[in-house]
């Protein structure tokens, strides 16, 4: 049996961190540092710079993780990115970075937008791609530059997200890796996380920025990441005290602690970067995976539960042997 696990991860930051102060007198926010870390455990983020594109950071995190699983870009044969904020309308941030890879050997490259569960939708799709024997060795990323998104007047929104992005290598294996996954989604939900506009004939129509309704969010989120979870343990046979790290969306500390509380696994085992890395989106989770691998914490053999919400609404879950 045709297995895929993860081979190798990478990760990368654009520029130096911005602190909450730093970030409240460049922009002129009506906030402060101890409302933000109050009320969702953000200290400091990054931003990249102009001129710096999604598939510029999605090349850095990629190149760090061929390198950490010993592959050779030619050797990949699918490319997914997770993006809500790729370079351009088209062609895709994975085509983009296909090419600055150096790869010409023809692999399939595409996005995948599911906003903050978009890392856990490419990784399940990806699986699949493996496990049917078509493809043998992807390369699935999650990448974001949500600062380009942003309203600096609208002090909910905007002290919460950063820029980076986050890359593993799936290969084909004799070993289990990935032991059970699923998504979902419920577009009925799309007005309390949203970006509702769009460029029509050359022009802004509707409302560029990113826009949330918080606690309707925070609400929502609870529940399904609870939900997702336990139907991917069910699937897999196993229970939570199983699981030897959670790595959830890094979206808002307080959802991180209400979810770990609901599925009864404890808060030292829920890994949290979100207060240097601020909502990264659809690159939060393998962003949060890389920096634990290398940092020791996360070593072969041990089981992670990773999850993710975001708008549309969307959610999912993936369980895996590392």
């Amino acid at each position: 049996m045709v297995h895929a696990r993860i081979s190798g991860t990478g990760s990368y930051l654009p520029g130096e961190p911005v602190s909450n102060a730093a970030l409240i007198a460049a922009h002129g926010i009506d906030s402060s540092d101890e409302w933000i870390v109050e009320r969702s455990g953000i200290r400091s983020r990054h931003l990249a710079p102009q001129g710096v594109a999604c598939s510029d950071l999605a090349f850095e995190a990629s190149r760090r993780a061929l390198q950490a699983a010993g592959r050779q870009p030619a050797e990949v044969d699918l490319i997914i990115v997770a993006t809500s904020t790729p370079d351009f309308v088209f062609p895709s941030a994975a085509a983009l970075l296909q090419n600055k890879l150096g790869i010409t050997n023809g692999a399939p490259a595409f996005d995948v937008q599911a906003v903050c569960s978009g890392f856990v939708y490419a990784l399940t799709i990806a699986e699949k791609f493996i496990r049917s024997g078509s493809h043998k060795c992807a390369l699935v990323v999650g990448a974001e530059v949500f600062s380009r998104i942003l309203d600096w007047k609208d002090r909910g929104t905007c002290v919460l997200f950063g820029d980076g992005a986050g890359a593993v290598v799936l290969e084909a294996s004799d070993q289990p890796g990935l032991l059970a996954s699923a998504f979902h989604a419920d577009g009925s939900h799309h007005g309390i996380l949203s970006v509702p506009g769009q460029v029509c004939g050359g022009v802004v129509t509707g409302d560029p920025f990113l826009r949330m309704d918080g606690q309707a969010v925070f609400k929502f989120a609870v529940k399904v990441l609870a939900d997702v979870a336990n139907e991917v343990l069910a699937a897999a046979a196993m229970t939570a005290s199983q699981v030897d790290w959670l790595i959830p969306h890094q979206a808002n500390v307080r959802i991180l602690q209400a979810t770990a509380k609901k599925l009864h696994i404890p808060a030292e085992k829920c890994i949290v970067t979100l207060d240097h890395h601020g909502n990264t989106s659809a690159a939060s989770i393998p962003l949060a995976l890389d920096e634990s691998v290398r940092a020791g914490r996360i070593q072969r053999g041990q089981h992670l539960l990773l999850e993710g919400v975001g708008g549309g609404f969307t959610w999912g879950a993936t369980l895996l042997k590392f």
